[in-house]
């Protein structure tokens, strides 16, 4: 969010862990489903930024719950047939003490795209640690360079797609 915010972008966290997200490919999965509020969020943004620990060399269940829930993103559409998250710009964040950012993000950006996001060059960044080591991306004194560089281009990429994409929408799907 800070890297975003030196390009004007302002926005807000949501964890989905702390949130009865329940499981399903619908909009709406019934009393107590916390997913309508949140899509509500999503829908009204202009950027999602989906972030996620790898867990045995795969994504989280709660993003793979996030990507599930916007599946249903995939029927609905305006007027003119396009997926209300059409002009929507997604980017992915992965941290982890194992290998396989690569392998997350291709399956988070597969899944993004499918439900009607863009992805801007570099829409991602990561921090893996040292695999079966005990170091958290929260508990290192200093962000590495490498990962700050990353992140600061995947800020850059992704707010200037938004822009671009605000300015003029994609055409028609029918």
């Amino acid at each position: 969010m800070a890297a975003l915010a030196g390009h004007g972008v302002t926005g807000k966290t949501i964890r989905i862990a702390d949130h009865d997200v329940r499981p399903g490919v619908e909009t709406d999965m019934g009393d107590g489903d916390a997913w309508p509020g949140i899509r509500e969020t999503i829908l009204a943004a202009d950027i999602l930024v989906l972030s996620t620990p790898i867990w045995l060399g795969h994504a989280s269940s709660v993003a793979q719950r996030v990507l599930e829930r916007l599946d249903a993103e995939i029927s609905e559409t305006d007027d003119e047939g396009r997926m209300l998250t059409y002009g929507k710009v997604a980017a992915v964040c992965v941290v982890g003490n194992e290998d396989g950012a690569h392998k997350v993000s291709a399956d988070l950006f597969q899944g993004l795209n499918d439900c009607g996001f863009s992805l801007a060059p570099n829409a991602v960044t990561y921090w893996v640690g040292e695999a079966m080591q005990g170091t958290d991306y929260q508990d290192l004194e200093k962000t590495p360079e490498a990962t700050a560089g990353t992140t600061r281009t995947l800020a850059a990429n992704t707010a200037h797609l938004a822009r671009q994409l605000k300015a003029a929408t994609y055409p028609p799907s029918s």
